[in-house]
């Protein structure tokens, strides 16, 4: 593993790309797989499908490597500047790839005014988390950031239910509440410590002005989801606006 890790801090850029690669081959794979009949009938439904399907993939193998790297090296989670694995260099390799990948996807697609929000996040992680892999500081900060991506296995499936048509369904009423505790326990809870760390550190983190302006703009974006999650899932309005096909503003709620 260690001679792993000299070829990938040589070369992270061929790294990155191979994720990306990967993951735009899923995305191929996943376009095989039959789809509900309400997906299928609008466009913009249809590649939304898809792009979250590959989502979901990217969450579920980063949520559960990025929480077996800090089981394996708990030294990470306060060393966030300096300390870091094979497998977390790795880690962060993967989803750098994978961020670039989607972004590609939304523009490509045609969709880029309608997720501009997306857009920004995604800039912003796919600088910072280059940013580690280039320089080999703050690799165990991108790690504790992945944590997040246990939140987004509900967060997509969520998504894809309501793609589906599928709000009235037992299965809707138990992931809204799973995903409101991994919003809070795995999502905010993240964002918040990795600020903390960098206000308690500023001093003579390198760049902490830089990180702590992108930490503050997610953190607001977070908390705007999350009033957004909250208004639709647990305080919705009397009045239930339809989505109409053709609409790119589903997501919003």
């Amino acid at each position: 593993m260690e001679g792993l890790l000299s070829v990938m801090q040589l070369r992270p850029g061929l790294f990155v790309a191979a994720s990306s690669l990967m993951f735009r081959v899923v995305h191929r794979l996943l376009q095989t797989l039959p789809r509900p009949k309400a997906v299928e009938s609008d466009a913009f439904r249809a590649w939304k499908w898809k792009n979250l399907s590959v989502s979901l993939v990217h969450s579920l193998l980063t949520g559960t490597l990025a929480v077996t790297c800090m089981v394996l090296c708990p030294e990470m989670l306060y060393k966030i500047y300096s300390t870091f694995t094979p497998l977390s260099y790795l880690l962060i390799c993967i989803s750098t790839g994978y961020f670039i990948q989607d972004a590609c996807d939304i523009i490509l697609s045609g969709y880029a005014k309608g997720s501009w929000e997306f857009l920004l996040h995604h800039s912003l992680v796919i600088w910072c988390f280059l940013y580690a892999l280039y320089t080999r500081h703050y690799v165990a900060g991108a790690v504790i950031a992945l944590f997040v991506e246990v939140n987004s296995v509900f967060l997509h499936t969520r998504l894809l239910l309501k793609l589906a048509g599928a709000q009235s369904t037992p299965l809707y009423t138990l992931n809204k509440l799973i995903n409101l505790f991994t919003y809070v326990s795995f999502r905010l809870s993240a964002q918040f410590y990795i600020t903390w760390y960098i206000l308690h550190n500023y001093s003579w983190l390198d760049h902490g002005g830089y990180f702590l302006s992108t930490m503050v703009l997610m953190n607001i974006m977070i908390l705007i989801y999350f009033y957004r999650l909250l208004r639709a899932d647990f305080f919705p309005s009397r009045k239930v606006h339809p989505v109409q096909n053709g609409s790119t503003k589903f997501l919003k709620d």
